[in-house]
């Protein structure tokens, strides 16, 4: 008598499909450890970045090995203690900003401008990609020499590998008004986004 594997079949397809299922529960990037729940023990520095939306620029540093914290907020305006609004209205100056505490030990400034350059359009006026307005400008904002010698030298290295002219700024670092608690850590309060 011949015996049917289908059944068979059918149990190895629902085996694997709950391993699967299970596996994507385990590992979740979303999960990883974010930068807020790293310590150091050693020096910290500064960096601060302008990328367009500032939703989008928190989570390609937070999963960075190094990074401390990262804050979104506004920079390079003359408006005290703006708020999203104000300068949504494009009137103040101020960028849509990140801030990042990080462990040089750790991870270098040159690293956290390689991460920058590849998540903004460096030649894009007036905005980052479909978010327009003078606020969503790309600038690097430098805390030191040091941090002004390596945004220059990698900003004229994108212009000369895209071979076009590279339009973000690189300005000496501003105060920094952090962004209301609702726009902090954005990516994981809306995952879909």
């Amino acid at each position: 008598m011949k015996q049917s594997t289908r059944p068979l079949s059918g149990a190895v397809v629902v085996a694997a499909s709950v391993a699967l299922l299970g596996s994507l529960l385990i590992y979740n990037p979303w999960n990883a450890p974010r930068a807020a729940e790293r310590q150091t023990n050693g020096k910290t520095a500064v960096a601060t970045f302008a990328g367009g939306c500032f939703w989008c620029m928190e989570h390609p540093y937070d999963s960075l090995e190094g990074v401390i914290s990262t804050t979104v907020g506004y920079t390079g305006g003359k408006t005290e203690n703006p708020t999203y609004k104000q300068v949504s209205s494009g009137l103040t100056g101020h960028l849509e900003s990140i801030q990042i505490e990080y462990d040089p030990e750790k991870v270098s400034y040159e690293k956290l401008l390689d991460v920058f350059w590849h998540n903004i359009d460096p030649t894009q006026r007036g905005g980052q990609f479909c978010d327009d307005g003078n606020q969503y400008r790309s600038a690097i904002f430098y805390h030191d020499d040091e941090q002004q010698e390596l945004a220059e030298s990698t900003k004229k290295a994108v212009g000369k590998e895209l071979r076009k002219k590279i339009v973000t700024d690189v300005l000496p670092a501003e105060k920094f008004w952090p962004a209301e608690d609702y726009h902090q850590d954005y990516y994981l309060k809306n995952p879909i986004r």
